[in-house]
């Protein structure tokens, strides 16, 4: 579904990826995990348009998205939550996913202020949409509370509730369940399948390595700026590699 060719980032004399290649395949959650200082969100903002790679490719469905702005890879289907949460804090839960629904919209946030029959009814389908994705992630009952009186982790849900209202086929992840309690991340696995479920390929860079193991289909791991290893997770804790390197001894 996304193929990743050969990415190197250099900045300044620091190389932070050297050809790093790749695929995610559709339907899969694929974890990505490694040290601290191995790349992983400088992948992720590579892929994401954020950075624009030294060299190296990037294909969606063999359409070469190689340094497409942030903007318009979400208009093919290519959204991230950030490690730092986010939001639109003033505004409410519920206008907060509307934000993202608009930008799918052909009624802009703005023009539907205008209150014309077409802009009125446009609106009242991105309510209805944004009340969904909101359900759909366990925070329907906070819609009307602003979103700088959330706890961390229902303003996680939130961020992930605003990417899904942009109907992605890829999601990247960055570190979804960093500043989580234990039953936070394990809501979050059971989010996270469930979003896979409705047929969003997942990609999650995390330190959690039980979460890991436990939602992802595939794992890639990452060292120094190059790939040490992929595979199952299975293959990934029996890698010596990868043992040595970051899981540990024993």
């Amino acid at each position: 579904m996304l193929e990743i060719r050969s990415i190197t980032q250099v900045f300044g004399g620091l190389t932070a990826l050297l050809d790093v290649s790749f695929s995610l395949r559709q339907g899969e959650i694929t974890g990505v995990i490694g040290p601290n200082g191995a790349g992983k969100t400088t992948l992720f903002n590579i892929i994401s348009g954020i950075y624009r790679q030294t060299s190296g490719q990037i294909f969606l469905k063999d359409k070469n998205i190689s340094g497409f702005p942030p903007e318009r890879l979400a208009r093919l289907g290519i959204v991230r939550t950030f490690q730092n949460i986010e939001l639109f804090g003033q505004m409410s839960v519920l206008e907060n996913v509307k934000v993202g629904l608009h930008t799918k919209s052909g009624c802009g946030i703005f023009s539907c202020s205008f209150k014309l029959p077409w802009h009125l009814a446009e609106e009242r389908r991105i309510t209805e949409s944004a009340r969904n994705w909101l359900d759909f992630c366990g925070i329907s009952d906070l819609a009307e509370q602003r979103a700088d009186s959330l706890p961390f982790g229902k303003g996680r849900l939130l961020e992930i509730a605003r990417a899904l209202a942009m109907e992605p086929q890829i999601m990247f992840m960055d570190e979804p369940a960093a500043g989580l309690n234990s039953r936070e991340t394990q809501d979050l696995a059971t989010l996270i399948r469930k979003i896979r479920e409705a047929g969003i390929t997942v990609v999650l860079v995390e330190h959690d390595m039980e979460l890991v193991m436990d939602v992802c289909d595939r794992i890639l791991v990452l060292n120094l700026g190059e790939k040490l290893a992929e595979g199952t997770p299975r293959e990934i804790q029996e890698n010596q590699a990868v043992i040595a390197a970051y899981l540990g001894e024993g």
